[in-house]
């Protein structure tokens, strides 16, 4: 394993970390907490140390499990949200977005409520989850972040775009007027916008960037067919039927990244991880194997630059994929953007 430095702080993040989004939301499937536990501390022993979380998941049980996994390791690197306010929670349809709730005293007792769950007295990074250019605007939100810094809750802190790929200028305009320590986005071979643009023209380069999705929703992970069905409860059975047939097509011209040594799943981290200012990568594990592959990717062969070229190369042509719509969510256009920022 690999390990990267969080300007600004004392943390040390391996490169591979662990989203608890997949453990325990049920849209990847079930866990009981023992296996959850199992898993968690399988991935300690083969390196990773940061460990990606919300109070949403499981309206607190991300945390919880975190808690129980590590009792009083300091030396894990945990990381979670706040922003969704699911304590008054009514009946809500599958995949329906909860009410957020950005102000002051909100946060003050998500945060309150977060550390009791973790059982620590601070968090290594906060971040406000799936925030608005509203929020990004919003002086007292941040203000009470720099508070929480100096007092010592939390040690750094960040924002987390989405909930879907896009949110280019949110990100930008964060980076642009806060200065976090973390901009946590999608980004992957498949989907290289808007993550690529984001990280190049962002204003301030001490920020660095947690990457989730880096397989596509396991599509880089090179195991689908076209016989591939999900269970009911898997997020990836509300997509398109094309997702799946297209992103065969663009699967196919990626073979030349597998080695003897290095999986298509690897080649697909190591790629992301050719961006200097990425921090960690927080790819889907659902089981020990997965876990295993994708703890050993900093160690496989690197891409070299004719690889890089190549895939270059693919993303400019669409895979040779024609006729795919964009369906990038965004909010506003950049001459909406920068009338705003007047």
């Amino acid at each position: 394993m690999k390990y990267r430095h969080l300007p600004g702080t004392e943390i040390e993040a391996s490169v591979i970390g662990f989203g608890l989004w997949t453990l325990t939301t049920g849209w990847w499937g079930t866990y009981t907490e023992a296996e959850a536990i199992r898993l968690l501390k399988e991935a300690y022993d083969l390196g990773i140390n940061f460990f990606d979380t919300a109070d949403v998941y499981g309206h607190g049980y991300g945390e919880e499990i975190l808690a129980k996994a590590f009792p009083n390791s300091k030396d894990v690197v945990i990381a979670t949200k706040i922003g969704y306010n699911f304590y008054n929670e009514v009946d809500r349809s599958a995949q329906q977005e909860l009410p957020q709730d950005f102000s002051v005293p909100f946060l003050k007792e998500a945060l309150h409520r977060s550390l009791k769950r973790l059982k620590r007295d601070y968090i290594d990074n906060l971040q406000l989850h799936n925030i608005r250019l509203a929020h990004v605007k919003d002086d007292a939100i941040w203000q009470f972040l720099e508070d929480q810094l100096k007092e010592g809750t939390i040690r750094s802190y960040g924002v987390a775009l989405g909930p879907a790929i896009g949110w280019l200028y949110e990100g930008l305009e964060s980076i642009r007027l806060r200065k976090p320590h973390i901009v946590q986005h999608i980004y992957n071979i498949l989907e290289s916008y808007p993550g690529k643009e984001l990280m190049s023209k962002a204003a301030w380069d001490q920020t660095r960037y947690l990457i989730r999705v880096p397989h596509a929703s396991g599509m880089l992970e090179g195991h689908y067919t076209p016989q591939t069905k999900f269970s009911q409860t898997d997020h990836r059975r509300f997509r398109p039927k094309h997702w799946l047939q297209n992103g065969l097509k663009k699967i196919a011209t990626l073979q030349f990244l597998v080695l003897p040594n290095r999986s298509l799943g690897q080649a697909a981290l190591q790629w992301i991880l050719n961006e200097k200012k990425v921090l960690s990568c927080l790819p889907n594990i659902y089981n020990s194997t997965q876990l295993k592959e994708f703890a050993q990717a900093p160690d496989c062969p690197p891409l070299t630059k004719e690889e890089l070229d190549k895939i270059d190369s693919l993303i400019a042509s669409n895979f040779g994929v024609e006729e795919e719509a964009e369906a990038y969510k965004g909010t506003m256009t950049l001459e909406q953007l920068h009338a705003a920022s007047q």
